[in-house]
């Protein structure tokens, strides 16, 4: 019987915060509300300050002409150590002129509804992140969608990692949706403005967003975050999300593993294992997971799911096992597994397998396997094999499944 790993260290956040780290992310973020609320984006901007990602901020709205909102969001900002190598502590940032240097830039409207951000407005962030892993435009938008828009065209100017808008009205949600819808690629995006698409969703009055997130898309930000400025933190450091995720590319690839994958790898293993969806394993045992495995991605660099297929073990009979199949909470419902699945069928045809089959405790998980084609079967169906050192308890409750190619 395998022995029982001990409770990983791991939180979801520290999973994004990998991702995010020696990045640059853009936010931008048009706020009249309260000026306190200004604390949710400074909390996030220390995060990834501390996590040596480059943060750069843009206000627009009531909270770019208010000293109150500036203190607000530099609050927070004021704790980072100096072993963060940013040049802090901030509570010395202050409204400056415009054209002026420091962390804080001032844009007017008329640069804001340029077409085309000049090399001279990226001189000037470039004076500021040269030395520094923040900066701070002050921003002339007197609309959400103006602010996005322009966000859009300075995120693909200067490629950043990710632009995230946090938008008063929050995710795409169409009419009648529980919620906000938790993906779009480019392709859903422009089906959606189409002439009178939007509208006949209920979305018409989020086109212009919807524009400014396509344009962005287009000219070369691979993804792009929308949600509300209270849920900023779930949306990028939570699995579940709290807004729409765009991203240019199509929405899923499944590709074998890489040795840069293991580690997200392997903290998603232990996930789905505190969960009670996968058996527990040592890491001697999640190691042949992750050199037979296949990771399927959004865009370029959000991982939604995993699985793989041993066959070693069970050579004698042509079979193959799908094991440690895990999608991300937010991908549920987005065809993630079925990806994998499909996957794991077309590369155990070529491999001239006889069968494959799965094992579950979760009686979910059996009724997806079921909709995949698989049956369902009596343990002495499977290799005698997969009975090698199994835990007994889990035994009694594995439910068998199994597809014959």
């Amino acid at each position: 019987m395998a022995s029982r790993r001990p409770a990983a260290v791991f939180t979801e956040k520290e999973f994004y915060l990998d991702e995010f780290r020696g990045r640059t992310l853009l936010f931008a973020a048009h706020h009249d509300g309260p000026a306190d609320r200004l604390r949710t984006l400074g909390e996030v901007a220390r995060d990834l300050l501390v996590n040596d990602t480059r943060v750069l901020i843009l206000l627009g709205g009531r909270a770019a002409r208010e000293r109150s909102a500036l203190r607000a969001l530099e609050r927070p900002l004021a704790g980072i150590p100096s072993a963060a190598q940013v040049p802090l502590p901030l509570p010395q940032l202050r409204l400056v002129p415009a054209g002026g240097t420091g962390p804080v830039l001032r844009l007017s409207a008329a640069e804001l509804a340029a077409p085309v951000v000049d090399d001279v407005l990226l001189a000037r962030f470039w004076d500021v992140v040269r030395g520094s892993a923040f900066a701070l435009g002050l921003c002339d938008a007197d609309t959400p969608d103006r602010l996005a828009a322009f966000a859009a065209r300075l995120g693909a100017r200067l490629r950043v990692h990710k632009l995230v808008v946090a938008d008063p009205a929050g995710g795409i949600a169409p009419a009648g949706a529980e919620g906000p819808l938790s993906f779009m690629d480019e392709s859903m995006t422009s089906q959606l403005l189409m002439a009178g698409e939007a509208e006949s969703s209920g979305l018409g009055g989020r086109r212009a967003l919807l524009e400014a997130v396509r344009t962005g898309l287009v000219a070369g930000v691979s993804s792009i975050n929308v949600c509300t400025l209270e849920e900023l933190a779930r949306e990028l450091f939570t699995y579940e999300g709290s807004g729409t995720l765009f991203t240019r590319e199509d929405y899923c690839k499944v590709e074998r593993l890489s040795l840069d994958d293991f580690h997200e790898v392997e903290k998603v293993l232990e996930r789905g294992q505190r969960e009670g969806y996968l058996k527990m394993r040592t890491p001697a045992e999640i190691a042949p997971i992750l050199f037979s495995g296949y990771g399927a991605t959004i865009g370029q660099h959000h991982l939604a799911g995993v699985c793989s297929l041993q066959t070693d073990r069970y050579e004698a009979e042509r079979a193959g096992e799908i094991v440690g199949l895990y999608t991300i909470t937010r991908f549920k419902g987005e065809g993630v597994g079925v990806r994998l699945v499909d996957c794991m069928k077309a590369v155990g045809r070529e491999r001239g397998l006889a069968y494959l089959f799965a094992c579950t405790t979760q009686e979910r998980v059996g009724q997806f396997f079921e909709r995949q084609g698989f049956r369902a079967v009596s343990q002495d169906e499977m290799p005698a094999a997969k009975w090698v050192d199994y835990d007994g308890e889990r035994r009694r409750g594995l439910l068998c499944f199994k597809l014959d190619l």
